[in-house]
């Protein structure tokens, strides 16, 4: 796969809490530049966002219940609604990862549900499994859930817990969902050659900030 090719599956991410007006205008226009499929940024800038892209090709995708994913569903619920009436085409919502853990299956369901069904018909559901908080069973659990809910993606990472993606993971998420399902690998993908290790092991998206490194073939010391 060519980079010019890897552009157009990478969402061009900028999620600090430092993040000005400033850093996302620049953000917008480097998307714009290399044809990203979409930029990922915080609920706060997405009206931003959208009128800056707005005569472009890329999306505007943002984030849910973020990171942690400990909000009610009808939070995440009330984010999705705003951030699609905001400008949004695409969000990113984190699972209950405790409830989760806690076998609370039913509840984990009903949360990426209220998501899907809020942003259903407008906007992209992909659901933020937090890989490195779960063991290989509870990461097939929480693919199988996400694909039960009805969502669009699942997705390994927020990049602010203690990893990222893996080849392994994606691997075992992409056997879990199928082909029909997008798998997104988000955190430490840095370089052209990470990017290709998550694509070749299934991952049809790539959540990155290192995005230019990626298809220029630079090093970065990015952490998402």
């Amino acid at each position: 796969m060519d980079k010019m090719s890897i552009s157009k599956i990478i969402d061009h991410t900028l999620l600090k809490a430092d993040s000005t007006k400033e850093m996302i205008e620049k953000l917008c226009k480097e998307a714009a530049e290399y044809k990203f499929a979409s930029v990922c940024i915080n609920p706060c800038y997405v009206s931003l966002a959208a009128e800056l892209l707005k005569d472009s090709e890329v999306k505007v995708c943002t984030v849910i219940g973020f990171p942690l994913g400990a909000s009610t569903k009808e939070v995440k619920a009330f984010e999705t609604e705003n951030a699609i009436k905001n400008g949004a085409d695409e969000v990113d919502m984190v699972i209950n990862v405790g409830a989760l853990k806690n076998k609370n299956y039913d509840y984990v369901r009903e949360d990426i549900k209220a998501v899907v069904d809020a942003a259903s018909g407008k906007a992209l559901t992909k659901v933020i499994i937090e890989t490195c908080l779960l063991t290989d069973e509870e990461k097939v659990i929480a693919c199988k859930l996400s694909k039960e809910a009805g969502a669009d993606f699942v997705k390994t990472s927020t990049g602010f817990s203690t990893g990222g993606a893996t080849a392994a993971d994606i691997k075992l998420m992409r056997e879990t969902v199928g082909e029909n399902m997008g798998v997104k690998a988000s955190g430490g993908v840095r370089s052209t050659e990470d990017a290709i290790s998550v694509i070749e092991a299934g991952a049809s998206r790539i959540g990155a900030s290192a995005s230019i490194s990626i298809c220029e073939g630079t090093e970065s010391n990015s952490t998402y």
